[in-house]
C-alpha cells in the first residue's frame, strides 16, 4: 500500500508540471471506492492549482477565474493505486486498470488501480464535506513542528493497544505506516508489543525523532517499492534496500548480531529485533 512517503514522492514528481494547466477532458473507467460526485463536464477549462498532500490524500485544486468557481479533487491511491503524468501526444490508450484520466493542456494525469480501492472525489474545498469528513480524523503531519515527544506521549496516554498499532492508527501522527512504524520502533529501541500507554516521556521523545528520521530517509530514497510502486514518471523507490528490520525475518540484526523476528499484529506483519528493542 502506498504510504505517506510514496504519496509525497508522487506529488513532487508531477506537481510542478501540472500547476497552472487547463483541464481539457476527464475520463472515468470502472467505479472506484466512491463516486466522483460531480459531472465531469463542469471541470472543463478549470485551472489546476498547487497540488497539496494531507496524510495519504492528494488535493488538486481546480478553479475558474472568470466565474470564481472553486473546489478540487481529493485523491487516494488505495491499496495498489499509482498516478502517472504523461506528456506524450497523443497519450497512450487506457488499459483495463486505468480508471481515471485528467486531460490537461500540459499532459495527462492517470490513476491506475488494479484493486480499485483508490478514490477521486470532488469537494468544494478542503474545509467542506466530503474532504473535511475524510480528513477529520488525521493526526499531525510528521514534520509539523508541533509533533514532538510531548504530543506523542499525550496521545498515547491511556491506550492499551500495542505501540505499533497505536502508530498505525494515524490519529496522533500520520505517515507511520507498517514499514515505517517497524523501522522507527527499531531505531528508537522500543518493542512493538509494548502497551502504548506505558511508553515513558523520554522514550516518546526518541520515538517521535525516529518517526521523523525514518520518513525523511524514505523520502530521500524515493519511497519504498516492494511490488509495483512508481512515481508519476515511472521511477521506483529504494528505501527497501535500507530497511533494518522490515522484511528481514531470520536475518542478522545489523546492530547487535541477533536474529530479526516476525510476528503478526492486527493482521499486519511486524518485524523487530528482540535483543535491541525493549518493552
Amino acid at each position: 500500500m502506498p504510504e505517506l512517503p510514496e504519496v509525497e514522492v508522487t506529488r513532487r514528481s508531477f506537481a510542478a508540471a501540472i500547476e497552472g494547466a487547463r483541464v481539457t477532458g476527464l475520463r472515468l473507467g470502472k467505479p472506484l471506492r466512491w463516486p466522483l460526485a460531480i459531472e465531469p463536464e463542469t471541470l472543463l477549462d478549470r485551472r489546476v492549482g498547487a497540488v497539496q498532500r494531507r496524510g495519504k490524500y492528494l488535493w488538486l485544486p481546480l478553479s475558474d477565474g472568470e466565474t470564481s468557481r472553486e473546489g478540487g479533487l481529493l485523491m487516494h491511491l488505495g491499496m495498489s493505486g499509482s498516478l502517472a503524468f504523461l506528456d506524450a501526444a497523443p497519450p497512450p490508450a487506457p488499459g483495463p486498470h486505468d480508471h481515471f484520466d485528467l486531460h490537461t493542456d500540459r499532459g495527462l494525469l492517470r490513476l491506475t488501480d488494479p484493486r480499485r480501492f483508490g478514490a477521486v472525489v470532488w469537494s468544494p474545498s478542503l474545509a467542506a464535506d466530503p474532504a473535511a469528513k475524510l480528513l477529520a480524523g488525521l493526526g499531525l503531519e510528521p514534520f509539523d513542528a508541533r509533533f514532538d515527544g510531548a504530543h506523542l506521549h499525550a496521545g498515547l496516554s491511556g491506550r492499551r493497544v500495542p505501540i505499533k498499532q497505536a502508530l498505525l492508527a494515524g490519529d496522533i501522527v500520520v505517515g507511520a505506516g507498517n514499514i515505517y512504524a517497524c523501522e522507527a520502533l527499531f531505531l528508537a529501541g522500543i518493542d512493538p508489543r509494548l502497551p502504548a500507554g506505558k511508553l515513558s516521556r523520554p522514550r516518546a521523545e526518541r520515538l517521535a525523532a525516529a518517526v521523523r528520521g525514518v520518513l525523511a530517509q524514505a523520502l530521500e530514497a524515493g519511497g519504498t517499492t516492494l511490488r509495483d510502486f512508481r512515481d508519476a514518471h515511472g521511477v521506483a523507490g529504494s528505501f527497501q534496500m535500507q530497511a533494518q528490520v522490515y522484511g528481514r525475518e531470520g536475518e542478522t540484526c545489523h546492530r547487535c548480531g541477533g536474529t530479526i523476528k516476525r510476528i503478526v499484529q492486527g493482521q499486519r506483519s511486524t518485524f523487530f529485533c528482540p535483543s535491541c528493542q525493549k518493552r
